[in-house]
């Protein structure tokens, strides 16, 4: 028995199925644990859901951001980009049903044997892996609940950038949302910045990546995260700061990566249009 935490698949159905047959994966037996981002941008967003949902218990996704885009869409919130690949999903006759799994799916869980923890793109600076718990909750009964289009309403937006315990309402939710789906660089004190996307040591002056932010309060917690493509190019596993970086840009033309968490191993497969 195995278990693999896999990045950022984003609608890459053929390599998601290439990559199970590296890892000789067995329903079985092994369990799968997706970075979040099943959907979006790649040709097969639709058979990606329907597969991952079929798989039942012995596979989980957390959320990622254009996961919660196709929510938003769907609910009329949002207008498509021209580079969305979300009309066959919009369209199909298990729509209401696979956006309702979507829907149970958690901001963040724990592997109970490893301890790693898994989330879209990280863990606030400020958070204790104990506050992570706590808003990760927070986040998934508003997704969850009856006021789901309120708060997909109100979900878009940069600000707060920092992390306030006395923080309320829709900028407390928005601020967990970005924190767990969208964040990338900060500043010294934690302050988000989502204005750069480039690889560490191209980045703006004053910046650093979320999980090098000095005193940063989650050290302990081994975090694996996916959402961040321009770090293909470093090491995906960084003992220095504890964290596991999965998102290896198969969307893009690199490859699709998986970590057997059991030993570290990685594995990958050529991406969509590699």
């Amino acid at each position: 028995m195995a278990t693999y935490a896999i990045g950022d698949v984003q609608g890459c159905f053929n390599q998601l199925e290439q990559l199970l047959q590296r890892i000789d994966f067995d329903p079985a037996t092994d369990r799968l644990r997706f970075a979040g981002d099943l959907v979006n941008r790649g040709p097969r967003s639709l058979d990606v859901l329907r597969f991952v949902r079929s798989l039942g218990e012995c596979a989980i996704s957390v959320l990622g951001n254009h996961d919660l885009h196709l929510l938003a869409a769907a609910h009329g919130l949002r207008k498509p980009s021209k580079d969305d690949t979300l009309d066959e999903i919009l369209q199909a006759p298990d729509r209401e049903e696979l956006l309702n799994w979507l829907r149970q799916l958690p901001m963040m869980h724990e592997n109970p044997q490893s301890g790693l923890a898994l989330v879209h793109a990280g863990f606030s600076p400020q958070w204790s892996l104990d506050d992570a718990r706590l808003c990760a909750r927070e986040l998934e009964s508003a997704i969850r609940g009856p006021r789901l289009r309120s708060f997909l309403k109100h979900m878009y937006g940069n600000s707060p950038k920092r992390w306030d315990d006395g923080l309320k309402g829709t900028d407390r939710l928005r601020y967990i949302t970005n924190a767990f789906t969208r964040m990338r660089y900060c500043h010294k004190d934690g302050t988000l910045d989502f204005s750069e996307k480039k690889p560490p040591g191209q980045q703006s002056k004053g910046l650093r990546p979320w999980f090098a932010v000095p005193h940063r309060r989650n050290t302990d917690v081994p975090i694996a995260f996916g959402h961040w493509a321009t770090l293909q190019t470093t090491q995906p596993l960084d003992p220095i700061h504890n964290v596991h970086h999965l998102d290896t840009g198969c969307v893009w033309g690199g490859t699709l990566s998986a970590l057997r968490e059991d030993d570290g191993t990685m594995f990958s497969v050529p991406g969509w249009r590699a």
